[in-house]
């Protein structure tokens, strides 16, 4: 439980466990999207870049108290930049509206509830087309199962009210039971409270993120599916001309990192200071990182853009 997300990479260099040796090793398995910008900018040339981001421990730091998991002023503006010129995508666990609280950017999708729960700009055409009337929400996966979640919700409140610092999370189509202000010691009997819960409901799957349990309908969709289906809403599916980035830094980000990784295009980042076992293709080790990569991508976007009439990397979507 204390390794949740993903799988760390063991190593027998001797180097001395610390943050040195860390970033030393993330590097090697992992190298930095930093540092490898150029490399990213002319892997998009002539194509249009789509931008895929998790929230927490992404976005924003991973904190104690995840109602206060607030995105800085500064990353904010930067997320709006990025949305300025490539369609960019909030997937993430967390509530859709709740998440939309803290990020508070109209022009952006919204993927919460692992992707269950998506949700286009209301003004963005190509999406029009998959809307019925005046309804922004595009597509919702198991609403047979709101019910249930909602009874589990209740049921997991009252059961780990015996453990100290847990908390459950209604994510409306999933949810999330953190343990980051359990004692340690206690952490084992509050994962046996909630598969005991989950015991009388054999339609909902257990799920182990960072210092999270996570419980979603056993429905074959996740945030891999949530990056295609987003594709395909914005029309490309099938198209060569796009280059897909991902950025993430949980065990549940690892589905859209293979879904690139099978697809043979675009790039998985995973957000870590420690190597772990990922698909993901690059690495940033924190949230100011991310803020960072995000910054000079679109300053080498629009400067290399500039420079070649609009034509060389990428193009402002409508």
């Amino acid at each position: 439980m204390r390794a949740s997300s993903p799988t760390r990479i063991k190593s027998t260099a001797s180097l001395p466990e610390t943050e040195e040796r860390s970033s030393w090793i993330v590097s090697l398995h992992h190298p930095s999207a930093l540092h490898n910008l150029e490399q990213i900018i002319s892997a998009s040339r002539g194509k249009q870049i789509v931008m895929f981001l998790d929230y927490d421990g992404t976005l924003s730091p991973i904190v104690q108290d995840p109602d206060r998991a607030f995105m800085s002023r500064e990353m904010r503006e930067v997320v709006k930049d990025v949305a300025r010129y490539f369609p960019t995508a909030i997937v993430t666990g967390r509530c859709r509206d709740k998440v939309y609280s803290f990020v508070r950017l109209a022009e952006l999708y919204y993927a919460g509830s692992h992707g269950m729960d998506i949700k286009a700009p209301s003004k963005h055409s190509k999406c029009h087309r998959m809307i019925q009337g005046n309804k922004t929400v595009i597509f919702q996966a198991g609403t047979e199962f709101l019910p249930m979640i909602n009874e589990v919700y209740k049921v997991l409140v009252n059961k780990t009210s015996s453990i100290p610092g847990a908390k459950v999370e209604n994510n409306k189509f999933c949810l999330s039971v953190h343990f980051r202000c359990v004692e340690e010691k206690r952490w084992a009997a509050l994962a046996e409270q909630v598969k005991e819960v989950l015991s009388a409901y054999p339609q909902l799957k257990l799920t182990q993120g960072r210092k999270v349990f996570e419980i979603r309908p056993t429905i074959k969709w996740d945030k891999g599916k949530a990056l295609e289906f987003l594709l395909e809403s914005l029309g490309y599916a099938n198209s060569n001309d796009i280059l897909p980035v991902y950025i993430g830094d949980d065990q549940t980000d690892e589905d859209a990192f293979k879904v690139l990784r099978d697809r043979g295009q675009g790039f998985g980042i995973l957000v870590s200071k420690v190597a772990k076992k990922t698909n993901a293709a690059y690495s940033l080790q924190e949230p100011s990182e991310v803020k960072e990569f995000l910054r000079q991508l679109v300053v080498e976007w629009k400067r290399l853009s500039s420079l070649q009439g609009g034509q060389y990397i990428g193009r402002a979507h409508m």
